[in-house]
């Protein structure tokens, strides 16, 4: 019969190594993430929980439409709460805002993730911005209501934490965040000629 010391130790060792495991997964494999904004309504609502993953995008690289968890610049930090916001463009581009639309390269991009009752708008002091190495464009789905690229301009993809890609909690609103096509554009990697121009000068 195992002494009660030893039974204690057992107890201690299983709870350490669920400990490790769990900072482990949480570390290098999937994180969950509080939506504490409402810079993603419709897509996403506060208090809705989604799952980050943080080990794809070492393999497969961030594209355009999917929705990230990201460090924001220093003077956006507030009391320290990631942001999650859309990747709306991506090194090479050139993105402008006008007439109540995206263009990326010259193409205006088809948004049906974007709040309906409100249009595109360009706020902050650029309306266009070309894209560098290593940067990303983001933008939030309820445009009226989010501080993004348009105020803090693009992001690196060092302050990125992970892909949101599943929605968990609550119940109700369990599912995969569905990725959007955009067809209007050139397949990803080839840039316009005038966005090519508009990155060399950068």
């Amino acid at each position: 019969m195992r002494s009660a010391a030893g039974c204690l130790f057992e107890l201690v060792e299983t709870v350490v190594l669920t400990v490790i495991i769990f900072l482990v997964i949480q570390t290098l494999v999937a994180q969950p993430y509080k939506v504490e904004q409402h810079s993603m309504e419709n897509t996403l609502l506060p208090d809705q929980y989604v799952l980050v993953d943080k080990i794809t995008p070492r393999f497969s690289d961030y594209s355009r439409g999917d929705v990230i968890v990201f460090e924001p610049p220093p003077e956006y930090r507030g009391d320290g709460t990631p942001f999650i916001k859309r990747v709306i463009g991506l090194p090479g581009d050139m993105i402008e805002i006008h007439d109540g639309a995206v263009y990326v390269n010259d193409a205006r991009l088809e948004e049906p993730y974007v709040r309906q009752d409100e249009p595109t708008q360009a706020s902050g002091s650029a309306s266009s911005w070309a894209i560098g190495a290593g940067d990303l464009f983001v933008l939030g789905d309820n445009r009226e209501n989010s501080s993004d690229s348009r105020n803090f301009g693009q992001i690196t993809r060092d302050s990125v934490v992970g892909r949101a890609w599943l929605r968990y909690w609550p119940l109700d609103a369990f599912g995969i965040l569905a990725h959007p096509t955009y067809p209007e554009l050139s397949p990803r990697g080839v840039a316009s000629p005038r966005a090519a121009a508009h990155t060399t000068a950068v």
